[in-house]
């Protein structure tokens, strides 16, 4: 073998062994947080096909109303229409990485003839060849660049997932903000009906002077008062209603909702959610995809300072050859090798890998800041479920009380002359004010419910 042959191998054989790190694949690094190392744990975890992260939707609202609604949305939301194209993108752009370990082929045919002073066009001339090109992927530049394209895939993905659960979660959220807002109208409906018939009381009452007129004027002061909220129930309901139909893709309408107040997560939750599990909530995974993704452009960067190897090939028919023309045309080939090693770029190949050193710090920061923020939007969902769900037992057993208050105060009012009708509307306001507030616990416990199931990456 030639020497210099011998030696040109001998040294890219030196150059390969020192750049053995460019071929490693991404691993998550262990830098010693503890919440890092949470997310590593559950990643190694076995799944819990049975867990709140990974059931489907449909088994968490079980409202077939709302499923109905939660389809729609699906099939006509843009912004996850957008999300499916950002996928179809990356996976375009995946494929173009993945071709690029193959040969480039061009066919180029030429043909000519000459003419002088009017003479018969003659000597045609041709050549029909077809041109390989080879780039030979030495030092890991196509490896780290179809990797880091499998990666932006997968992000898509995770963005797409995490568009999904928004929509999915959104439009519960919304659904059950208008069932609580007609569930409003309807107590205070009914007891706009009560303070009616109540203010036809005092009026009788006055007439057989068992109150004056300042309780005619209080209690139909109290009634004007209800009805007017009544307005205003209703107007929230129509904003409501049109944030729902913006969520389905549609023009604004009249809804309908369930009078079903019950709404319950699965039992495999009630004892909670491991923090560990967030390994697989959508914008976690994307955060950590996002660390990989800078991992491999570092890779890309440190590559560049490698030499490129190329094979070119050509081959064809013609009958040029040289200076000749040969009728009928030959066979040709020609095959060559091209060992291209950047010299003067060497300053801003280390510019670039500085660069993308310090954005892959960037996004190992984002990372760790992503899995804090997810960890508290759990701990927060818990905790909501956990004391919105004390105090509805405390707001019940206000209204039950309430309810008697309200009935003694009425039956002592009819009875007891120093009972004032002041007594009786501030029992009857504090019991309306009491329901209305049980509904509002109901709702916040749903939301909660609701929270947390996004919190966990739901919405399968």
């Amino acid at each position: 073998m030639n020497k210099s042959i011998r030696y040109i191998l001998v040294m890219m054989m030196t150059v390969a062994l020192s750049s053995c790190h460019i071929y490693q694949k991404y691993e998550l690094p262990d830098n010693g947080n503890a919440q890092v190392q949470d997310y590593r744990n559950a990643i190694e975890a076995p799944v819990d096909s049975t867990s709140l992260e990974y059931i489907g939707w449909e088994q968490v609202f079980t409202d077939p109303i709302l499923q109905g609604y939660i389809r729609r949305a699906l099939a006509h939301n843009h912004e996850l229409k957008d999300a499916y194209n950002n996928v179809k993108i990356a996976e375009a752009q995946l494929k173009g990485a993945k071709l690029s370990y193959f040969p480039s082929l061009a066919l180029n045919p030429n043909g000519g003839a000459a003419s002088y002073d009017g003479s018969k066009m003659n000597n045609w001339t041709y050549t029909i060849p077809l041109a390989l090109n080879w780039e030979i992927d030495a030092f890991g530049k196509i490896l780290n660049r179809k990797r880091g394209a499998k990666v932006s895939v997968e992000q898509m993905q995770d963005y797409e997932q995490a568009v999904r659960s928004q929509i999915i979660c959104g439009v519960a959220n919304t659904y059950y903000a208008l069932v609580l807002l007609k569930q409003q109208l309807e107590l205070t409906q009914r007891t706009s009906v009560i303070w009616a018939d109540q203010v036809e009381s005092m009026k009788a009452m006055k007439e057989a002077a068992y109150v004056n007129e300042a309780a005619v004027v209080q209690s139909a002061a109290n009634y004007w008062n209800i009805m007017g909220s009544i307005s205003d129930i209703k107007q929230s309901i129509t904003t409501t209603s049109n944030t729902l139909s913006t969520l389905l893709g549609e023009y604004p309408s009249e809804w309908e909702v369930t009078s079903d107040l019950s709404f319950s997560l699965p039992a495999e939750i009630s004892k909670g959610v491991p923090m560990a599990y967030l390994a697989v909530r959508p914008d976690v995974r994307a955060a950590e995809r996002g660390l990989a993704a800078a991992y491999y452009t570092t890779n890309s960067a440190r590559a560049a300072f490698y030499p490129t190897l190329s094979i070119s090939a050509q081959g064809g028919f013609t009958n040029l050859m040289g200076g000749l023309i040969t009728n009928p045309g030959v066979w040709f080939a020609q095959l060559a090798g091209q060992l291209a090693a950047p010299l003067f770029s060497r300053g801003q190949n280390i510019a670039t890998l500085e660069a993308a050193k310090a954005r892959q710090e960037q996004a190992m920061s984002a990372f760790e800041k992503t899995v804090l923020s997810a960890s508290a939007d759990v701990s927060n969902a818990l905790a909501q479920i956990k004391n919105i769900s004390d105090k509805k037992v405390a707001v019940q057993n206000q209204i039950d009380n309430l309810e008697k208050s309200v009935e003694y105060t009425q039956e002592l009012l009819t009875l007891d002359s120093k009972t004032t009708y002041l007594e009786v509307l501030t029992a009857r306001s504090s019991l309306l004010n009491a329901q209305l507030s049980g509904l509002a616990c109901w709702h916040t416990q749903v939301a909660a419910l609701i929270s947390l199931y996004q919190a966990v990456g739901g919405g399968r």
